[in-house]
């Protein structure tokens, strides 16, 4: 009896980890040959764009010019208005806040930054994401290096698939983030702390009902 029970727990561990493989090797498939609305040098471009534009004025007039052309470029693919707030976020013992412009499954586009010095984990994603700084500076401490490198206001600071850093981030820091890659695989990090640390349920729905806001309207589009 228990042999029989070993062999059937296998065969389950075999067929698990197969479709598993299956499952990722899809994935990558379909990230590798689709086709984006985005690229991080667009977004980088804008954001370095309305910042000398902005000069001296503030983050807040930096974004509004970000917003603006972004809606101009990208129309129909960045949220309603009645639909962006500015949301905490709790992940990696840091805390900060986002302004979520777009998002489907492969790409996100959002305003990040944080008015209290914070720092903690990066989190390791199935995304790359870039970071360009507005205002303040990003300081990263990359995993399996003893050095750390300072992004200043018009640098753009780039996590790769798989990396994990340490963050430090000095109050005032505001950042315009994008993202590629398998989105929904970045949410067990970004909102494990809602979960399990600040237990703010409310917070939690407004961010999956913000999210499924803008998957839908993707969605609606054919844009996955």
């Amino acid at each position: 009896m228990g042999c029989c029970r070993c062999e059937s727990c296998l065969k389950w561990g075999a067929l698990l980890i197969l479709l598993s493989a299956l499952f990722v090797s899809g994935v990558q498939f379909w990230l590798r040959n689709k086709s984006y609305v985005f690229s991080a040098e667009e977004v980088a471009a804008i954001a370095t764009k309305a910042l000398k534009s902005t000069k001296g004025k503030g983050h807040n007039a930096t974004y509004t010019l970000v917003e603006a052309e972004l809606r101009k470029k990208y129309p129909n693919h960045i949220l309603p208005s009645a639909h962006t707030e500015w949301l905490f976020m709790n992940a990696g013992g840091w805390m900060g806040a986002i302004y979520l412009l777009h998002a489907s499954l492969t790409e996100y586009v959002l305003f990040f930054g944080t008015a209290i010095h914070t720092s903690g984990h990066s989190g390791r994603y199935w995304a790359n994401i870039s970071d360009t700084v507005i205002e303040g500076k990003f300081i990263q401490w990359k995993e399996g290096t003893t050095d750390l490198t300072v992004y200043k206001v018009g640098e753009t600071v780039y996590h790769c698939v798989g990396e994990a850093t340490a963050m430090e981030w000095p109050a005032n820091l505001w950042l315009v983030e994008y993202g590629r890659g398998f989105v929904p695989s970045t949410l067990g990090f970004a909102l494990s702390d809602n979960v399990f640390g600040t237990q703010d349920f409310y917070l939690l729905y407004k961010t999956f009902r913000v999210y499924t806001i803008a998957l839908i309207q993707e969605i609606l589009q054919g844009n996955f």
